[in-house]
Formats: structure tokens, sequence, C-alpha cells
């Protein structure tokens, strides 16, 4: 009995130790001085402690999922900077398969629209793609809500949160968007250097210029995307996804699809919306050999006849050496951010 009484004073300490921890951690949103003006509108959504906690919660619950199997961290993994990692393409209820690659959760306050396709302009209604979609989480917003509403945790959570225990939808978007523009990366090596904390290396400076003459006209610093939607000349594949074409209707817009960050690339492999390049160096092939022309291909990538860009070995190397200093371990090791 002893033992036991001991064990349970050092079980007890360490919930203590951990939510005195996460309670530390916490001292919510703040832009980098480099970055740009966020783009969400935090006075329609203040972010505050107990908001963030239940939007963790929520985010991690598979209870939002039909079954009860899916939850949004089922899809956005945190060690693989919130993406699926080893699918080309999402995997949700029941295994369904998606038709797109699993975007990263980083950095949100700052992107104008949502998917790979821009469909969705409000980060504080994205959630409810996924939750309705019947190859992620199958569900309806009006189950999601009978469930949280019968818990026994909930009620006094969205309390905390906003003042009252009604669960509405508007409260639990939001929330989930409390836990989203928390993630932040800004931790990487690169990050450092523009805080003028670290230097790059010989090599790493030189595909930072490299980077510059041949990546940074879309992938513009320091979120290495300017978020717009470009044909990058990637053949269509076997589903024929016309991308922003499906949200415009503009012929112009056929095979665009949104320019993703290159934050974290160590962490988010497959690449390009639908996954088919399983390495960097996959990728780098791509844009130096096999981009496939269209009437709407991206300029950029159309100069003096030639298609993408040329790279020597030694310069490829430079490159990817550079592309690593982009990778936030701090951010994929975040305990805040982790399933509590």
């Amino acid at each position: 009995m002893k033992f036991k009484i001991i064990g349970l004073v050092f079980f007890l300490a360490g919930i203590i130790a951990c939510k005195k921890e996460i309670t530390q951690a916490f001292t919510g949103f703040s832009s980098p001085d480099y970055f740009p003006t966020p783009v969400y509108n935090f006075n329609n959504n203040p972010i505050t402690e107990d908001g963030f906690v239940l939007g963790r919660k929520l985010f991690y619950d598979a209870s939002l999922s039909a079954n009860n199997t899916i939850s949004c961290g089922f899809c956005h993994i945190q060690t693989s900077a919130f993406t699926q990692h080893g699918h080309s393409v999402s995997h949700g209820i029941f295994d369904s398969l998606g038709t797109r690659n699993t975007p990263p959760i980083m950095n949100l306050a700052w992107s104008p629209s949502f998917m790979w396709d821009g469909g969705i302009a409000d980060l504080d209604l994205q959630p409810i793609a996924p939750i309705t979609n019947h190859v992620e989480m199958g569900n309806t917003m009006d189950n999601v809500l009978k469930t949280l509403r019968n818990s026994p945790v909930y009620p006094q959570l969205f309390q905390k949160a906003f003042g009252t225990p009604e669960i509405t939808t508007t409260r639990l978007l939001k929330a989930l968007s409390q836990f989203m523009l928390m993630c932040i990366s800004n931790q990487s090596k690169y990050d450092s250097v523009m805080r003028h904390q670290a230097t790059f290396t010989e090599t790493e400076n030189a595909g930072y210029a490299i980077f510059k003459k041949n990546c940074s006209g879309c992938h513009k610093e320091p979120l290495f995307t300017d978020y717009s939607f470009r044909n990058n000349g990637l053949s269509p594949n076997n589903i024929n996804d016309v991308g922003r074409y499906d949200i415009t209707l503009q012929d112009n817009d056929r095979y665009k699809f949104k320019v993703p960050s290159l934050r974290n690339l160590y962490y988010t492999a497959p690449y390009m919306h639908d996954g088919r390049f399983l390495t960097l160096d996959g990728v780098i092939d791509f844009y130096t050999g096999q981009v496939t022309d269209a009437a709407n291909l991206d300029p950029l990538l159309k100069q003096n006849g030639h298609l993408g860009f040329s790279l020597s070995n030694t310069e490829r190397q430079q490159l990817l050496a550079f592309l690593q200093t982009l990778n936030d371990k701090n951010f994929v090791e975040n305990k805040m951010l982790s399933e509590q």
C-alpha cells in the first residue's frame, strides 16, 4: 500500500508538472518581426490559452469523424510538419483514398486561402471540408455538435474558452482555428540567420543564391510561398485533377495549384499536390528536365525558350543544402502542439 501511495504521488506530480510546462509554454500568438503582417482577422477570434487548449483537444479527437477513427491529427501528423507521412494522397475514414496530398499546417495566419485549389478563403470555415468529406472524416456538423454536447468534458471546456457551455459550429471552428494559428514554424536555421543569430555555411550560402535566382519568384521569403496558383508544368495525373479550374471555371486556371511553402521539406515528403515525387532529388529532376509545356505554363518556367532551369551537380547539392536550412525541428517537436 505504501508503494502504491508513493507511486500515485509521483504520478500526480508528473501530471501537475506537465500541465505547468504547457501553461508556461503558451505565450499567445506573436508574429516574427521579419514576417509580413498576418491576414487572419484576430479581432473576430482572439487567441486565448483556454481557446487554444480546446482547439488542440478537438484537433486530436477522433470522435469528430463518423466512426470515431479519424481525427484532424490523423492526417496532419506533427512529426511530419502536420502532413500525412507515407501517403501520396490522403487516407481517411475506412481507409478511403482522397485525391490530393495532405498539405502541412503551419503559418496559416498568413495564408489568404486554403486547400490546393484555394477553394476556401476563411480559416474559420476550412475544417468543415474535411469533417464532412465522405473520404476524409465522413461526418456531418450536426452529428459532431451532438457528440460534443453529450460529452462529459466538452461543455466545461467551451465554458472556459467562450464564457458559456454552449457548443455551436462557430465556436467549434474558432477553437480549431486558435490551435492551427499557433502552429508557427520560425525556428529553422534560416530563421536564426534572419535574426542574426547564425550564419550560413559556404555551401548553404551558394545554395541560397541559386534559390534566389531560380525559385524565389514563386517561393517568396520568409514564408517561402507567395500563395499564388500556378501551372508548374506537371503532366496531368491519372484522375485529370484540373486544380484551380474547379473553383473558378476559368480556362487559364486549368492545372494550376497553390504554390506550397518550402519550409520543413525534410518532414513533408512526398511532394506536389498529388505526392508524385518521393524525394527532393525527384523534384529537382523534374524542374531541370521534365517540365511539360502548356499554354498557361508559368512564365518563370519558360524563359529564353528553355523549360525549367539548369543546375550542375554541384549547384544541385548547394541548393539542397540551403533547403535543409528551412527545416524546423523545434516545430515538429513542440510539446505545446502535441496531443495531450
